[in-house]
């Protein structure tokens, strides 16, 4: 692995992101509360840490993001 990846996992009731270094090692773990209004106010809490001088100084990275599902009530899958 040649550079950082990402990984935020995003819930309901918090968003936690981890910063992986090239070596697999845990760079940096930061966890939130999932902020209430919505889609809009969770995209500025993602943007508000991604743009603090710490995570912005570093290399390129890829990014992996994991959300909740919901049950649909027609299928109940």
């Amino acid at each position: 692995m040649t550079q950082h990846r990402i990984g935020i996992d995003l819930g309901g009731t918090k968003i936690e992101i981890v910063v992986l270094a090239p070596d697999g090692g845990e760079a940096l773990r930061h966890r939130v509360p999932t902020p209430p209004g919505g889609y809009p106010a969770t995209l500025q809490a993602i943007a508000n840490w991604c743009a603090t001088p710490k995570q912005s100084s570093a290399s390129p990275a890829t990014v992996g993001v994991g959300i909740p599902g919901v049950i649909s009530p027609a299928t109940g899958w």
